[in-house]
């Protein structure tokens, strides 16, 4: 496909950045001559860059998952009182295992989800942390990284996780320095069934970019977005959009949160900028009009890049 006018993820200071994306596969049949299943990437600037796969979407049959919205919800923070999703804060060198299921877990997943829908957040309160992992428990640690964090700022990455093949369907996390640790979730995988819901991806587009809406201002506070009138258009039924934030904030941003328009907002966050530079995160974000709400708690320019929504 032609290349689009949206980002992925921005370095602007040249630290090491990560951000989560789901992709199309390319086309089989190709004119250009590619294989089935390649995927273009293209940066402005010379880098090294690493791809790690965490799953895959096919067409819907009697092995597949479908996809569960959930409203936004905090599952771990470890700056908590002490417990199973509360603290103590990560070690760091020492892997730290999550039961999402447990009782009492704060969002109350079902038993039956096989996957989670995830957004992790690091506090190291200002020394780097060389990177975060996650994976399922029952599985040996892989040579993989969800994000990374060498300026010792807070980072959020988002993480499709599969659930561990223990009673709680549990999650390892690790981290290479000492931290604390926010996990939220906005939605999780589970054989199909009544609301579940099927992928269908699109070319990336631009569904929001604050420059050029009323005369360029930078927006702060609560906003509301059109995703489904927007120049993107996705289909009146779909329950949830994938979408990349990006924020260019004006100084020091605490967060940025994303939730399906017409519910209260939740306590979570999609991204965060304290240290007032450019940064981006996927999010799957529900929707029940076509609308999302967001809230930013700073000032910023606030971009939204579609690629895909989910629907029945």
């Amino acid at each position: 496909q032609p290349m689009p006018v949206v980002s992925t993820l921005n370095s602007w200071d040249g630290r090491v950045k990560a951000n989560a994306a789901i992709v199309t596969a390319g086309m089989v049949g190709s004119t250009a001559g590619e294989q089935p299943g390649t995927i273009s990437i293209y940066a402005t600037n010379n880098t090294d860059v690493v791809v790690d796969i965490n799953g895959y979407f096919t067409k819907a049959s009697t092995s597949t998952l479908a996809f569960y919205p959930m409203t936004p919800c905090r599952v771990v923070d470890t700056r908590q009182a002490n417990g199973a999703f509360g603290s103590p804060m990560m070690v760091g060198g020492v892997p730290r295992e999550f039961p999402m299921l447990d009782s009492p877990s704060p969002c109350a997943i079902p038993s039956n989800a096989k996957a989670y829908s995830l957004n992790f957040t690091v506090v190291p309160n200002g020394h780097a942390v060389g990177y975060l992992q996650t994976w399922p428990y029952g599985v040996a640690q892989p040579l993989v990284s969800t994000l990374n964090d060498l300026t010792g700022t807070v980072v959020a990455n988002a993480a499709i996780v599969p659930a561990g093949n223990d009673q709680f369907g549990s999650i390892w996390a690790y981290t290479t320095d000492s931290t604390d640790l926010v996990i939220d979730i906005n939605g999780y995988f589970a054989p199909p069934g009544p609301g579940g819901l099927s992928l269908y991806p699109s070319t990336p587009c631009r569904v929001l970019d604050t420059r050029e809406v009323d005369g360029g201002q930078p927006v702060v506070g609560d906003l509301t977005g059109n995703v489904a009138g927007s120049a993107c258009a996705p289909p009146a039924n779909a329950q949830a959009y994938v979408l990349n934030a990006s924020s260019l904030p004006s100084g020091p941003l605490g967060y940025l949160t994303l939730w399906p328009d017409g519910h209260p907002q939740p306590l979570v966050s999609t991204l965060n900028a304290l240290d007032g530079a450019l940064a981006s995160n996927m999010a799957i974000v529900p929707t029940d009009n076509g609308f999302i709400d967001a809230y930013v708690a700073g000032l910023t320019q606030l971009l939204l890049d579609l690629s895909g929504y989910f629907a029945p």
